[in-house]
């Protein structure tokens, strides 16, 4: 009897490893399946999130805050490309809208130039509460400098709220290979913007504008 119940007892204790074994198995294999999926994900949202235009002359430079320190250095390097045409400069976004106006003003952008908008917490709210501003400064074009995976979705905003305005983009620009900004915050942003371009597609109907983006250098009459 003895002998029967420690064979039973090894087998039991084969039968949970083997158990252990095949679970062990599936949640690696589950895990890199989400791995895979994570990081096609991410070398995907350039080709479909980022959107870039020659940097020409333009009434306005659009600075959307969030990642400040990049976007105040692109906003910064747009303006001195275009400093003859003396454009206005607007940042927008609640948090760092102050913190982005210290930086591109030690960068040689005149104080003068640049207004804040500090009172945004989205997307939408950034071109929302933009609009009056840009409305008074009578604005005709203008450059929209945000990350380069925010691109498509702050645009469908911005001409939402402006229609009258020719759009272009100059984008931070990803400079790290994508396993390289997989283990970041960049990384995390970009594929979470999966999930915003679909709830703003839903939310505020943005279908349209965020699958067929009016940019100015489309538009031949402007």
């Amino acid at each position: 009897m003895a002998v029967e119940k420690s064979a039973e007892r090894r087998q039991a204790r084969r039968i949970e490893l083997a158990a252990a074994v095949r679970n062990g198995l599936r949640l690696a294999l589950a895990l890199g399946v989400a791995l895979l999926a994570y990081l096609g994900a991410l070398a995907a949202a350039g080709p479909l999130f980022e959107l870039r235009t020659p940097v020409t002359p333009v009434d306005a430079i659009v600075v959307l805050g969030g990642a400040g320190p990049a976007r105040a250095a692109q906003a910064a390097s747009v303006y001195r490309q275009i400093a003859a045409a003396h454009p206005r400069v607007l940042i927008s976004g609640d948090g760092d809208c102050t913190g982005i106006a210290r930086l591109m003003t030690g960068s040689g952008v005149p104080p003068q130039r640049i207004t804040v908008e500090c009172a945004s917490r989205s997307t939408w709210e950034n071109a929302e509460f933009s609009r009056p501003l840009l409305e008074k400064m009578h604005v005709r074009s203008a450059i929209l400098v945000t990350s380069w995976f925010h691109v498509r979705r702050a645009l469908a905003c911005f001409e939402t709220f402006n229609p009258g305005i020719g759009w272009g983009s100059a984008p931070v620009e990803r400079l790290r290979p994508v396993w390289r900004i997989a283990w970041d915050e960049e990384g995390v942003e970009a594929a979470k913007e999966y999930v915003k371009v679909l709830w703003y597609a839903v939310r505020y109907g943005l279908t349209w504008r965020l699958a067929h983006p009016r940019l100015a250098s489309d538009d031949t009459g402007r």
